[in-house]
């Protein structure tokens, strides 16, 4: 019996999303197509345009089985965790392993609109061309990082909502509202007409926009990460997979750094990289210290010391240490 996950989480690119089953019916109105399977020269875009930063993520079972459970609903995956956690990098694992190509990356902050992310429009640019005669309105209209996931036809894009929690208060609601359809008009070409206008993507691409409307036919796997910062209206949270990132206890602190710096796997004295997590983890655990931190600390006290052909002295060595794994609250380590 095959296994029931599309994505496994052990880095092995596949085609596993002509798989996916039908959304639900009461999910995406009915509108989802079969999805195509890769072919070489038919994608608009790198379909293993992740694969620097997938490689060395590590996702634990429960961030699998949440990917997992938001592909097959066509939900999006809220995930919630300390800054440095990985919140950010699982999506590329997800968009490499199922080769949907580079993530269309979306930072939020407080003045973050929902049609902001799905086009710009620069209505000054048009009329400064040709006051007498300004371009078709199209030729100045470029999809953002939700509008490109919306267009794309034939496989499913990954998108990243980064930092949701910067957003004001109506943003949540109002995001909700074009992820639940997967349909957003735009008025300046829906005061065209019917017909159909070629617009440019966030990558620069064109794709076709029909009677001003965009209308997904591939549901894109959304991931939104949030610091803890606020909370989100109970409609909001209910329409979204949600999952809390853990601290990784010790042993999944070893092998993270044995994944991120495989390369100077030779130089790792155990000794060395014990004692510095042990340090890390007096402050971790009370959220003063992030997991990046770890890793810079081990990649310059310990792998850049045994190789690359550079020396540090004793005192360099521990000032380095000081300085990377300063808690996060500003007090001394």
């Amino acid at each position: 019996m095959n296994d029931w996950k599309i994505f496994r989480g052990d880095g092995v690119t596949h085609d596993g999303l002509i798989d996916l089953p039908d959304p639900p019916p009461w999910r995406f109105g009915g509108q989802a197509k079969g999805i195509e399977p890769v072919a070489p020269g038919a994608c608009s875009f790198d379909p293993l345009a992740e694969a620097p930063r997938a490689r060395a993520f590590l996702p634990t079972q429960e961030m699998i089985l949440a990917v997992n459970a938001a592909l097959y609903l066509r939900r999006p995956l809220l995930l919630t965790g300390r800054p440095g956690s990985g919140k950010s990098t699982l999506i590329s694992k997800v968009a490499h392993e199922l080769m949907m190509g580079p993530v269309l990356r979306w930072p939020i902050n407080s003045r973050s609109t929902v049609r902001g992310g799905v086009y710009e429009y620069d209505a000054i640019g048009r009329l400064q061309a040709d006051r007498e005669a300004p371009p078709p309105v199209e030729q100045y209209l470029t999809l953002g990082p939700l509008g490109t996931a919306l267009a794309a036809k034939r496989r499913p894009r990954a998108l990243l909502i980064d930092e949701i929690d910067k957003s004001d208060l109506d943003f949540a609601n109002d995001l909700l509202n074009v992820i639940e359809e997967g349909d957003y008009e735009i008025p300046e070409l829906r005061r065209l007409g019917e017909g159909l206008v070629k617009v440019r993507n966030a990558s620069g691409n064109e794709v076709s926009v029909t009677g001003g409307r965009l209308t997904a036919t591939q549901f894109p796997f959304v991931v939104m990460t949030s610091n803890g910062e606020r909370e989100f209206p109970a409609p909001f949270l209910r329409r979204c997979i949600r999952l809390t990132i853990e601290p990784p206890e010790r042993e999944r602190l070893g092998k993270i750094i044995e994944a991120q710096l495989e390369r100077y796997r030779a130089a790792l004295a155990p000794d060395a990289v014990e004692a510095l997590i042990d340090r890390f983890l007096e402050n971790h655990e009370e959220g003063k210290m992030a997991t990046d931190q770890l890793l810079n600390a081990v990649f310059l006290t310990v792998a850049l010391r045994g190789g690359e052909g550079r020396s540090f002295s004793d005192q360099e060595l521990e000032d380095l240490r000081e300085s990377l794994l300063r808690p996060l609250d500003g007090a001394d380590v």
